[in-house]
């Protein structure tokens, strides 16, 4: 049924009006902070894609589809390989984040017909991870923890400043996330007041999606150097977050590719693979869940609320099931 008032907004007006709205949810709480920097983001993209002067209730259900393709041949920036396009779980996300403000608009009044109900493109099937998003080898992960921990004895270059150096940074930075698994949303997010120590154990209060937060016990290998970097590697400045840029800022997402990147220079050239900030979460859960450590376990480490999300990070490793079958718990007694 056509509304009463049909309000005839551009791409461009609804969207900002979209955003506003969903960044107001989060001073109630509804959502969080990145998630609604998610949607924003994806919401611009789908202004770019469609045209801001295009009004919004002219879109059909097979424009969508073409704005759906076209997102999937965008390259990916965060990728080595600009021609790969975007993967399934970013495709599946931006379907979610254009659904939701159609949703909205349709209650609001500003198209007539929701066009996602005519749209017949979906996001690929999970065929496998792309290499940099896999997780890493046993020698893979440890060659770059073992270069990160190195990384407090460097010389410090002619002439740069003490509050100048990162390489304490750049090895809390890799040691946390290739041993505890953080989304990189919460690595840059936590602040010094996050760390605690209780019964001579250090914790990590990570605040996850949806306003959960869980502690995590550090290895204490990796309590180690994030005392060294706390005593001596961060700039004594006023600004509470955890992981400082050499100005004195809290280091911003973009910044961590560059990190690990930086410190893989450093690493064995037969145990080096490039990798994201998400394959070093790959590489936490899949030795953890390898090493059968309870399930429930590496779940509460890496911050979800269902044991089925598991199987997304859970990547198979050479010669495991030959190792698995050798160990058969029926043929331990022989």
């Amino acid at each position: 049924m056509r509304p009463a008032e049909l309000d005839r907004l551009t791409v461009a007006e609804a969207a900002d009006r979209y955003v506003e709205l969903v960044r107001a949810r989060t001073v109630t709480g509804a959502l969080s902070s990145s998630t609604a920097e998610v949607y924003a983001r994806d919401v611009a993209t789908l202004v770019e894609l469609a045209g801001a002067d295009v009004v919004l209730d002219d879109l059909t259900g097979a424009d969508v589809d073409a704005l759906l393709l076209a997102f999937a041949r965008r390259p990916d920036g965060r990728l080595r390989s600009p021609s790969g396009g975007q993967s399934p779980s970013s495709q599946a996300r931006f379907r979610r984040s254009i659904s939701a403000l159609f949703k909205h608009a349709t209650l609001a009044g500003w198209v007539q017909i929701n066009p996602m109900t005519a749209s017949t493109v979906t996001s690929k099937e999970r065929g496998g991870l792309r290499p940099q998003r896999r997780a890493l080898t046993r020698e893979q992960a440890q060659g770059l923890i073992g270069a990160a921990r190195t990384l407090g004895d460097v010389a410090p270059p002619e002439g740069k400043r003490r509050d100048q150096r990162t390489e304490l940074r750049d090895a809390v930075i890799v040691l946390l996330l290739a041993t505890v698994g953080p989304r990189v949303s919460e690595l840059v997010r936590a602040n010094v007041e996050d760390f605690f120590t209780n019964d001579g154990v250090r914790y990590w209060r990570i605040f996850g999606k949806g306003g959960r937060t869980r502690d995590v016990p550090l290895p204490d290998d990796v309590a180690a150097v994030l005392q060294e970097y706390l005593a001596r590697g961060r700039a004594a400045v006023a600004e509470k977050a955890l992981l400082l840029s050499w100005r004195g800022r809290r280091l911003a997402r973009g910044d961590v590719q560059a990190v690990i990147d930086r410190v893989q220079q450093r690493v064995d050239p037969d145990q080096r693979r490039s990798v994201t900030p998400h394959g070093l979460r790959h590489t936490t859960a899949t030795h953890l869940l390898a090493d059968a450590v309870d399930m429930d376990a590496v779940r509460r480490v890496l911050g979800h609320s269902d044991l089925a999300t598991l199987g997304r990070y859970r990547d198979e490793l050479p010669g495991e099931l030959e190792v698995a079958m050798r160990a058969h718990p029926l043929l331990r007694g022989r």
